[in-house]
């Protein structure tokens, strides 16, 4: 009897042993995952650099819900937009839910940052890609009018609108890379031709 109850002790133990470094796996990714939000919300509030306490708490909390919320959305919707692709309307309903995640967190910045830091902050979600290729647009094609200049930063706002919600930094520079071929298409269609290289893409 006392080996039979020692052999059934002991494969408990064994079976939470197993268990446990089941979870840990898992448990691990999420502390990484954690520590990676914790790092680039940092860097959006340095750049900041809010005088306020309290307000730097509630961005700080805003942005990594959003980080929370938009991997959440994408491991959710993803497939589904990837089967859908064909499909307009289909894509357009399922990316509706996407678009008010997006308006919901402009809306909690605006709670506690001006206009100009709301655009910091979307500058540093999406890599700083605005400025760096609007200056590559402008080193490529130095004679440039004020209403091309103009035209060209409308399209790269765009693109930094949609690649904010992007699950990943390749589906944020695709985005780019679209509104890209738009910027190219306008400039052509306006008799433009580059007269230097773009720089390495960022």
């Amino acid at each position: 009897m006392k080996n039979k109850l020692f052999s059934f002790v002991a494969a408990l133990l064994a079976f939470s042993a197993g268990a446990s470094e089941t979870n840990s796996a898992p448990r691990a990714a999420e502390e990484k995952y954690a520590a990676a939000l914790e790092g680039r919300t940092a860097e959006i509030l340095k750049a900041l650099a809010l005088p306020d306490a309290s307000r730097a708490v509630s961005v700080h909390d805003a942005v990594v819900a959003q980080y929370r919320a938009l991997r959440s959305w994408h491991d959710e919707n993803d497939a589904k937009l990837k089967a859908a692709k064909a499909d307009t309307n289909a894509v357009a309903h399922i990316r509706s839910s996407l678009k008010t995640l997006h308006e919901q967190f402009l809306a909690r910045l605006a709670e506690n940052l001006s206009p100009a830091q709301v655009e910091m902050v979307k500058d540093k979600l999406t890599y700083g890609k605005v400025q760096f290729t609007f200056a590559g647009y402008v080193a490529q094609y130095p004679h440039l009018s004020t209403a091309n200049q103009a035209e060209i930063l409308r399209l790269l706002k765009l693109a930094r609108e949609e690649a904010m919600d992007g699950g990943s930094a390749a589906e944020k520079t695709a985005v780019f890379k679209k509104y890209k071929g738009q910027i190219n298409n306008y400039l052509s269609q306006q008799g433009l031709r580059p007269e230097k290289k773009l720089p390495a893409a960022q």
